[in-house]
């Protein structure tokens, strides 16, 4: 939706800088005194500059309210599950691996030695949700399974020699 109203609302920009450059080319050829020009358009280039400033507010205000996109995904009242999740070379300490369908769970992310990348993958490997682990700091990934099956955390980070072993999986009934 936003790719789409930032699609359209570039191709406007550019059709009014094409007409306005078209517009410019057809009265250059008119000879002209120069000062009543050079007036009149320092004003139109200040309306027009205030226009493009206040337009990027607006726009920049209406997408980054949704800010943090990693909000919890369940209301008030409602427990999710924690889990602990430890990353170390070349391997992951969770100390919960089995979920159920619907289920409304809490990672917390930290790292024993070095940064790692936690990334949570489907079955088709497609990421879900992703974030750092990064020693003595946690970082909290909020995500609630929808689909049975299993699922693999690996690391997103090139953390030593054995980086290509690091992954674990989550079994959701």
């Amino acid at each position: 939706m936003m790719q789409t109203i930032a699609w359209i609302t570039t191709l406007i920009f550019i059709l009014f800088i094409a007409i306005v450059f078209g517009w410019v080319v057809i009265q250059s050829k008119e000879k002209r005194e120069y000062t009543a020009i050079m007036t009149k358009w320092y004003k139109t280039r200040k309306v027009y500059g205030i226009t493009l400033v206040a337009l990027l507010i607006i726009f920049s205000i209406y997408t980054l309210r949704e800010l943090p996109y990693n909000a919890p995904a369940y209301g008030k009242g409602e427990n999710p599950t924690i889990v602990q999740t430890e990353a170390m070379q070349f391997g992951w300490n969770i100390d919960v691996t089995e979920f159920s369908v619907g289920e409304q769970v809490e990672f917390h992310v930290t790292s024993a030695d070095v940064t790692h990348g936690f990334g949570l993958y489907d079955e088709d490997m497609n990421l879900l949700e992703q974030t750092q682990a990064m020693p003595e700091y946690t970082n909290i990934v909020y995500y609630t399974f929808e689909e049975p099956g299993t699922y693999k955390i690996l690391c997103l980070e090139y953390c030593g020699v054995g980086h290509h072993v690091m992954d674990t999986e989550i079994v959701v009934n």
